[in-house]
C-alpha cells in the first residue's frame, strides 16, 4: 500500500474521531436534586486513593444536590496516612455537613477510621461497635532503624504530657517519634474542633485504646448512638454544625435516602489500591522492566511491567489519579506509534490501546456525571485507534507474507537468459545482473533456462525453458 494512501486513510479515521467527539459528547447535565435529601454513602475495606476519589465526589454529589446531610458510614480497619489526610481535608472543606456513621453492628472504625470520626460534623455509631487503635504503622511492620537511647524514649514521653515508659520502647526510632507525635497532635487539633474528648483521641494514637459504641458516647468521642439511618436522622434534628465560619442547625426530619454508588472506574481503582493488588503490581511491573532489559526486543513483558508500575503507583499513593491519566496516554500513544514504525505483531499496539483507555477514563477525577469524560467517546476513540492498529497490522501481515524481493530463495525459479555458454559453464543474465552458471546440457545464447540452484555466486541452471527464437 503506498504510503500517501495510507496517510490519507489515518487523517480520515482521525476526522472521523473528532465528528464522534462531537455528536456523542458528554453526559448532559443532570438538573440538582431538590432539597429534602440525605446522601448516603458505605466506606468498606481500607482506606486508599480510591477512597479519597469516592469521598470527594460525594461530596461534590451532595453540594449539587443540595442535601442536607451526607452520611459516611464506616466500616474499615484503617488505610494509608496520606488517603486519610486527603478525606479529612475534604470533609473540614465539605460545603454539606458529613455526619460519620459507623455501622451496621459488627462493624468498626479503626486507625485512619478513627481519625475520619474525628473530622465528621457528627459522629455516630451503631450498637455493637466499636473504634480506635489509631497508632501509625509504618508498612512493613515492626519500626526500623537503629534503637534509640531508653533516655531519649522517656523524654518523648514527658513531652507529651504522659509518664508511662511502656509506651516508648527503647528501640523506637527518631522517626516513629515523629510520626507519633504528629498523629497525636492531628487528633488532638480535630477533637479540638468538634469539641470531643482529646485525651481518649491520644490515647487512641499513643496506646492504641479501642471504645466500643457506649462507651464512645460516655467519654464523649461520638455525639449519637443510632441502631439504624431513620434513628439516626432523629436523633441529630435540630443539632448545630459549624460549616467553614457559619453555624447551621440541621433539618433532618423526612429526608429521603438517597445512595451515592461509587462509578465503574471508581470500583476498579478501588481493586487496584487493595494492598495486596498493589504489591502484585509493583512486582509484576519490576519484574517486566527487568526482563525487557534482560531480553531486548521481547516487547511482551515491557509493556505489560510498564502501565503494572505506574498502577502501582497510583495504587501506593505516589501518583495522583489526574497524572497517572496523563502519563497512561502518553504511554498508549507512545506505544502505538512505536507499532507504526517498528511492527511488533500487536504487542506494543495492544499494550497502548490498554494503556490509553485507562488513561482516559483517570483523566478527570470525578463520579459526577456532569464533568466526566463520556465512555462513548473513550471507547470511540480507543476503537478508531484499534482500527488504525489493525490496518497497519494487516498490511505489515500482507508484507510478511510476499516472496522474497532479495537473496538465493529469490532467484531459485526465476527466469535468466542465457549470454555465453561452452561445454558445461558460461553466463547467464538474471535480475539485472550479469552471473556465471553451470548445468549439465549444453545451452546456446538467447536460451532461457529455469534457476535450479545458488551455489556461492555461482548460479546452478536446470532444463530449457523456452527454445531460443531464430535469427539471435
Amino acid at each position: 500500500m503506498p504510503k500517501l494512501k495510507q496517510f490519507r486513510i489515518f487523517y480520515l479515521l482521525l476526522i472521523v474521531t473528532g465528528l464522534a467527539a462531537l455528536v456523542l459528547g458528554g453526559p448532559g447535565a443532570q438538573e440538582n436534586g431538590s432539597a429534602g435529601v440525605a446522601l448516603v454513602i458505605k466506606v468498606e475495606g481500607p482506606i486508599g486513593p480510591a477512597t479519597v476519589r469516592y469521598i470527594e465526589n460525594a461530596i461534590e454529589e451532595a453540594r449539587i444536590q443540595n442535601a442536607e446531610v451526607l452520611i459516611l458510614r464506616l466500616n474499615t480497619p484503617g488505610g494509608l496516612v496520606t488517603s486519610t489526610r486527603g478525606i479529612i481535608s475534604a470533609i473540614l472543606a465539605s460545603p454539606v455537613p458529613v455526619i460519620g456513621y459507623v455501622a451496621p453492628s459488627g462493624a468498626h472504625a479503626a486507625s485512619a477510621g478513627t481519625f475520619i470520626m474525628y473530622a465528621t460534623h457528627v459522629a455516630a455509631m451503631a450498637p455493637g461497635t466499636n473504634l480506635g487503635a489509631a497508632t501509625p504503622v509504618t508498612i512493613g511492620g515492626a519500626p526500623t532503624g537503629d534503637p534509640a537511647p531508653e533516655q531519649d524514649s522517656q523524654e518523648a514521653d514527658d513531652e507529651n504530657g504522659s509518664g508511662d515508659q511502656q509506651t516508648a520502647p527503647s528501640n523506637t526510632t527518631a522517626l516513629d517519634r515523629k510520626s507519633m507525635n504528629d498523629a497525636i497532635a492531628w487528633i488532638r487539633s480535630l477533637a479540638e474542633m468538634r469539641g470531643r474528648n482529646a485525651d481518649w483521641a491520644e490515647a487512641a494514637v499513643r496506646e492504641a485504646a479501642s471504645l466500643s459504641a457506649e462507651q464512645a458516647l460516655e467519654e464523649n468521642v461520638i455525639e449519637i448512638m443510632a441502631p439504624d439511618m431513620e434513628t439516626l436522622l432523629k436523633a441529630i434534628d435540630g443539632l448545630e454544625v459549624t460549616i467553614g465560619r457559619e453555624t447551621r442547625t440541621l433539618d433532618t426530619s423526612g429526608l429521603t435516602f438517597v445512595v451515592f454508588e461509587p462509578g465503574f472506574l471508581t470500583r476498579i481503582l478501588t481493586i487496584l489500591s487493595n494492598p495486596n493488588i498493589a504489591l502484585i503490581l509493583m512486582m509484576v511491573g519490576v519484574y517486566g522492566v527487568f526482563f525487557e532489559f534482560a531480553n531486548p526486543g521481547s516487547i511482551g513483558p515491557g509493556v505489560v511491567g510498564a502501565i503494572s508500575l505506574i498502577l502501582a503507583l497510583y495504587a501506593l499513593n505516589q501518583l495522583p489519579l489526574n497524572t497517572t491519566g496523563v502519563i497512561l496516554i502518553l504511554l498508549g500513544i507512545g506505544f502505538m506509534i512505536a507499532e507504526a514504525f517498528t511492527p511488533t505483531m500487536g504487542a506494543l499496539g495492544a499494550g497502548g490501546l490498554v494503556a490509553f483507555i485507562f488513561g482516559a477514563a483517570m483523566l478527570i477525577d470525578t463520579d459526577v456525571p456532569e464533568f466526566q469524560i463520556a465512555w462513548p467517546v473513550i471507547l470511540g476513540t480507543a476503537a478508531v485507534s484499534g482500527a488504525v492498529l489493525i490496518l497497519l497490522m494487516g498490511y505489515v501481515w500482507r508484507a510478511h507474507q510476499r516472496p522474497l524481493a532479495s537473496g538465493a530463495e529469490h532467484l531459485v525459479g526465476a527466469e535468466a537468459r542465457v549470454l555465453e555458454w561452452a561445454g558445461k559453464d558460461g553466463f547467464v543474465w538474471a535480475e539485472g545482473e550479469r552471473w556465471r552458471a553451470r548445468g549439465e546440457t549444453p545451452l546456446k545464447p538467447g536460451q532461457k533456462v529455469r534457476i535450479a540452484a545458488l551455489e556461492g555466486l555461482t548460479i546452478v541452471v536446470g532444463g530449457k525453458k523456452n527454445k531460443p527464437k531464430k535469427g539471435v
